[in-house]
């Protein structure tokens, strides 16, 4: 029988792996972007089962995968039965010239650090295996949470962006200037 081959991991913190999301993963994705808070703050994204799942993951993030080299990670914990928490990555948007920091997590996970434990590890992949000088991050203005863990990663606001087809204008951050 030909097993399709585990995922790929980018990055390990102290308690957290941050892997290529797979087809395994698609009741998890139908859980988390169906969330009010995803829904709320990122948008709809039009997957209500499995199937929808693994459209997305096809067309998104393993596209990016192939594409950019990055895209957006399984962020898991490190125990032998690890527990699915959220998303965390490396966005290439039409719009912005850098790639963007995205994350999402499910709430029984909030205030436990994870987020900025994974966006930390993302960030240092994006500088030290990806080479970027630059990321970027987006989010709607009444996103208070996440404007916080964007300002506690050191990401600075530089100004608003309305991205192609939308019509939201959205904060938009970047990591500081190299120097």
């Amino acid at each position: 029988m030909n097993m399709p081959p585990a995922p790929r991991v980018i990055a390990r913190t102290a308690r957290l792996r941050l892997r290529e999301i797979g087809p395994d993963d698609a009741g998890f994705i139908v859980e988390l972007l169906n969330q009010p808070d995803f829904l709320r703050h990122i948008g709809d994204r039009g997957v209500r089962d499995p199937g929808q799942a693994l459209a997305w993951l096809h067309d998104g993030p393993a596209a990016s995968y192939a594409r950019h080299g990055h895209g957006l990670w399984l962020v898991e914990t490190l125990d032998e039965a690890p527990v699915a928490l959220g998303l965390c990555g490396l966005v290439a948007r039409e719009g912005l010239p850098a790639p963007d920091l995205g994350f999402a997590f499910l709430p029984q996970h909030y205030g436990r650090g994870y987020a900025f434990e994974a966006a930390e590890a993302v960030l240092a992949h994006a500088r030290d295996a990806l080479g970027l000088d630059r990321v970027l991050a987006i989010v709607v203005a009444d996103n208070a949470r996440s404007i916080a863990l964007l300002r506690r990663l050191g990401l600075e606001p530089d100004g608003t962006v309305t991205l192609p087809g939308q019509a939201q204008e959205l904060l938009l951050f970047r990591t500081p200037d190299p120097g």
